[in-house]
């Protein structure tokens, strides 16, 4: 045997005995929540154990199911998803986050996701949903069994929509509710609003539900990206004064889910100081949404649907690695 095919057969040996690359670390886990059913929680940190392909929901991820957690002084990441939907929705997101050393937690909302909408389009929904990312918070860094690892210091958030939402609250906005049926009185088009309509009459709101709202944020959110913010209608100047944590707003050009105009456009002009704006062009509402895969775009056509030309893994790319940028540079350690 030459020489030449020697060195190529001891390469290919090395390259059969190298261990599997690492992948980010996964389990699942379980928040208590005192008003209401557990909250449930997908968990993704840095890890040094080997890739295994496991499903999430109807999505597939390499990562170390359950593997050994790495690092010290860890900065944590909370996702909310929007009305309808899971933990699962960012899961990409989630995994280039935990690559670049976070822990990240999202959660599936009681009563807002793809199971249980009981609580979809109404004011409880809101209103819950900022109580729900304290109850996580506190499930990670008192409870979870990695909890030793994370920097309490260091905590920021990611949501989208309704998701969005839930962050500008949970940062100090305080929406007005009533400007959300004062709007769909005279915006009867709007998506949202026809959602509300659509309620069983035992779910409509009442004169009640639009009373000012003792409002539950929570300070140890130091950053909050956001993605096509829902009731973005309801953020007056004076709802957001509060609000001193910087934030990136991501933007859909073609959104008809939460139009910017009546939607993020607020947001960004009544922020006291400006966010880190982004636009993304031919995007629609649900393009920040992880890819999808064949079965979940044959099961929910319309969240899988985007602009023709427009490649939602490549702008997933830039966007993941934008979210990271701006989460290293807010939560930088000591």
């Amino acid at each position: 045997m030459s020489p030449g095919r020697i060195a190529l057969g001891l390469v290919a040996a090395l390259l059969l005995a190298a261990p599997p690359a690492n992948a980010a670390g996964f389990q699942y886990g379980k928040a208590p929540n005192p008003d209401d059913q557990p909250i449930e929680l997908a968990i993704w940190y840095p890890s040094d154990g080997g890739p295994t392909q496991q499903p999430l929901g109807l999505f597939q991820q390499n990562i170390a199911f359950y593997g050994p957690l790495k690092g010290s002084g860890l900065p944590l990441i909370v996702i909310s998803h929007g009305t309808g939907g899971s933990a699962a929705g960012h899961y990409d997101t989630a995994l280039a986050l935990a690559d670049a050393g976070f822990v990240v937690v999202a959660l599936s909302h009681t009563g807002d996701n793809y199971k249980d909408r009981s609580y979809s389009f109404t004011p409880r929904n809101f209103i819950d949903r900022p109580k729900h990312i304290s109850r996580v918070i506190d499930f990670m860094l008192n409870t979870w069994d990695g909890h030793d690892h994370i920097d309490p210091a260091r905590i920021g958030m990611f949501g989208h929509s309704a998701g969005g939402a839930t962050a500008l609250i949970t940062i100090g906005g305080n929406p007005d509710l009533y400007l959300a049926a004062l709007f769909c009185r005279d915006h009867q088009e709007d998506w949202g609003c026809q959602q509300s309509r659509n309620l069983p009459d035992s779910a409509q709101p009442q004169a009640a539900d639009w009373a000012p709202v003792d409002w539950h944020h929570d300070p140890r959110v130091k950053a909050a990206a956001i993605a096509a913010p829902a009731i973005g209608m309801t953020f007056a100047r004076v709802s957001l004064e509060n609000v001193t944590a910087p934030v990136q707003l991501w933007r859909a050009e073609n959104d008809t889910i939460t139009p910017n105009k009546t939607h993020a456009d607020i947001v960004r002009a009544e922020l006291p100081q400006p966010p880190e704006d982004r636009l993304v062009p031919h995007a629609g509402h649900f393009s920040f949404l992880a890819p999808c895969n064949d079965e979940l775009a044959k099961l929910a056509p319309e969240i899988c649907l985007d602009a023709p030309g427009f490649d939602r893994a490549a702008v997933h790319q830039d966007m993941n690695k934008a979210l990271v940028a701006f989460f290293k540079a807010q939560l930088a350690g000591p």
